[in-house]
């Protein structure tokens, strides 16, 4: 699949907000989690994955929330409108008059909110990860916490909501996570959008959502328990629930395969083959789809922040694997095999 186009819209006020855009066909928007980084994403291979899979039939359009990522500096409230704000900035730039939203994490509120103000927009909505009220997330001694953590020690925050972000995920994995977080946005903006999710509640939105609605949670969510998506599904009409296993937040990680294939199914897209091959470790997945892009093991290594020997050692393995004597079968195998 070609490379994400990127693109800007803007707020009222001259926000800037960027925007990637893959695929083709009806419009797919993504309200992204807490924090985003376009490029960085797209750079990391599970995530690039996720989303070149959810294009395949659709066109996918990301964006980073002002102050986050590629998107201008913002230092002004946050609040629900301004992320609903951000959804109708970056529809009218891509020229989306109709389409089908997926929201994860915050971005599911947002979600909610823009389905219930705007029904006649949104074809279909996704939600993952998501939550009515951030009350119910923890109790409020933890939520000051880990505000407190992040204001003063933005970095040691950033390892530690990793933890509950993806606490399956290899070390590698999870400091490659920890410093997109960090790369995506300041400490400041990072406690200003977790208040927001502590703070949030679209419960009174929630009964006014007309669009047919699939939720997905995974059971184990550590950073948003499965209440809430729950509670999400019992109180939108119609809405359809599908719990998955598995404690990662972050829909990419882990079975990501899992969260496209329901995806895809409730959207009325066929099922794409698997996006980490058969036969393969999702480690091995990762330096396979990196070797098919060119890289060398020691730029694979810096991407996924391991070793060079260790960047051989698992290139070796899926050679062993598959019977293959060179990097150029593996590359030619991944791309003929990945959507």
């Amino acid at each position: 699949m070609a490379g994400q186009r990127l693109g800007t819209a803007s707020l009222t006020d001259g926000t800037r907000v960027a925007y990637a855009v893959t695929g083709s066909g009806p419009f797919l928007l993504v309200a992204p989690g807490w924090l985003s980084h376009l490029e960085m994403g797209w750079a990391i291979p599970a995530e690039r994955m996720f989303h070149e899979a959810l294009s395949s039939g659709r066109t996918l359009v990301r964006y980073d929330r002002p102050g986050c990522g590629l998107s201008g500096a913002y230092d002004g409230p946050r609040t629900m409108d301004l992320e609903v704000a951000t959804i109708a900035a970056v529809a009218d730039a891509v020229g989306a008059e109709r389409f089908d939203l997926l929201g994860w994490s915050l971005g599911a509120a947002a979600a909610v909110q823009w389905a219930a103000e705007r029904p006649d927009t949104v074809s279909r909505l996704v939600l993952y990860g998501g939550w009515p009220a951030g009350s119910a997330i923890g109790d409020d001694d933890s939520r000051q916490h880990v505000l407190g953590l992040l204001a003063t020690h933005w970095g040691l925050g950033s390892d530690l909501l990793t933890e509950v972000f993806a606490p399956d995920a290899d070390a590698g994995t999870r400091r490659t996570l920890a410093r997109y977080q960090r790369a995506a946005s300041s400490a400041g903006t990072a406690v200003a959008l977790l208040r927001l999710a502590y703070s949030l509640d679209v419960t009174p939105h929630l009964g006014r959502v007309r669009a047919p609605t699939l939720v997905l949670h995974r059971r184990g969510d550590r950073a948003a328990p499965a209440a809430g998506g729950r509670a999400l599904a019992q109180a939108i009409p119609g809405a359809e629930l599908v719990e998955l296993e598995g404690r990662s937040h972050l829909p990419a990680i882990g079975d990501a395969q899992a969260v496209v294939d329901e995806v895809r199914r409730f959207l009325g897209l066929p099922t794409l083959r698997r996006s980490v091959p058969t036969g393969l470790t999702t480690r091995q997945g990762e330096v396979a789809a990196l070797v098919a892009e060119g890289l060398t093991n020691r730029q694979i290594a810096e991407r996924l922040d391991i070793s060079e020997r260790s960047a051989e050692s698992h290139l070796e393995r899926i050679r062993l694997r598959l019977g293959f004597s060179s990097r150029s079968q593996v590359a030619a195998w991944y791309v003929a095999r990945t959507p």
